[in-house]
């Protein structure tokens, strides 16, 4: 006797004809940042923001906010230059990072998508 194998999706339209809620479609997460990179954000966010539901959605689309406005090498880069700009002093390779404008573009796109990230996320801290 063989086995008929059925696809989940054969079983929506019954699902739909019974008034059975679907769940919403899960949006896939940015195809170049790492899960590691993702799930760091979204836990350092989390912590920032309450560890509750909400905060876990808001951080998540946040994440996914700025992933769609910057490719993870360029997230990455700006990450870096923005923890380098954080030593302390007149150290000349700290200064360079506070100084150069190349770098000071890659921080200000970063920034801009996390602006962006704040608004369409945080709805309820900002008002909307």
């Amino acid at each position: 006797m063989s086995l008929r194998r059925f696809s989940p999706l054969a079983f929506v339209p019954m699902a739909l004809l019974c008034g059975l809620a679907l769940p919403a479609p899960v949006k896939a997460a940015p195809a170049d940042y790492p899960t590691e990179e993702l799930a760091d954000y979204v836990f350092g966010c989390m912590a920032a923001n309450g560890q509750t539901q909400t905060a876990l959605r808001a951080c998540s689309c946040s994440i996914d906010t700025i992933a769609a406005k910057l490719p993870f090498a360029d997230y990455e880069r700006a990450e870096t230059v923005m923890s380098m700009q954080q030593i302390p002093g007149g150290d000349d390779r700290a200064v360079l990072f506070r100084t150069q404008p190349l770098l000071l573009a890659m921080v200000d796109k970063l920034k801009a998508a996390q602006v962006e990230a704040e608004q369409k996320c945080f709805p309820v801290a900002n008002g909307n």
